[in-house]
């Protein structure tokens, strides 16, 4: 027998069986956010070894929240998919950047740069005065790419920032002893 919200709430507080509902309603939560992790890491770990740079919009989640996708949005974990991405990049020596929230991705043509101005989500296509047809998505794909590759590369194509490297071993992380060391954070012994 599944319990859900709507039979843990009909139970009465203290008894035996809401104690057992309020277990099998938390091990469906925890089954559900451990299902939703493992997609995130296996996708997040197929897009960063398939591809040597990965841009991302930065994208509003509390904003979109409150929408009519709010449900969506939430389910998709976005925030913590987003840091699996960075992480991943950095250590498997990949170009990860995210692209400002604010930029018109999908209101600028990829074709000309022409602005056309915000439009309702339900407008899924439109066409440009220049004679480009876009795809809502595909035309914003392009555009976070090209803003991507502009905030990373110099006018002659070079990397503006240097790469990540990962830290030695013995760099990462607190060292077992720093907690009973006798230096101050100046260097100087502590008397």
């Amino acid at each position: 027998m599944r319990v859900g919200h709507g039979a843990l709430s009909r139970k009465q507080r203290g008894s035996q069986n809401r104690k057992e509902a309020v277990v099998k309603v938390a091990r469906a939560h925890a089954r559900v956010a451990d299902t939703r992790r493992d997609w995130q890491h296996k996708l997040s770990t197929r897009i960063i070894r398939d591809n040597q740079a990965v841009y991302v919009e930065d994208l509003c989640v509390t904003g979109l929240g409150r929408t009519r996708l709010a449900k969506s949005v939430h389910d998709a974990g976005w925030a913590s998919f987003i840091a699996m991405l960075e992480y991943k990049a950095a250590r498997y020596g990949r170009m990860f950047a995210k692209v400002d929230r604010f930029a018109p991705t999908s209101q600028t043509c990829s074709a000309c740069g022409r602005i056309d101005g915000p439009k309702p989500l339900s407008v899924r296509s439109w066409a440009c005065p220049c004679g480009a047809a876009h795809d809502r998505d595909v035309n914003a794909a392009i555009n976070v790419l090209a803003a991507g590759r502009a905030e990373s590369l110099n006018a002659c194509g070079a990397q503006v920032r240097p790469a990540r490297v990962l830290a030695p071993r013995r760099e990462a992380g607190i060292r077992p002893d720093a907690a009973c060391s006798t230096r101050s954070v100046e260097g100087f012994p502590v008397l």
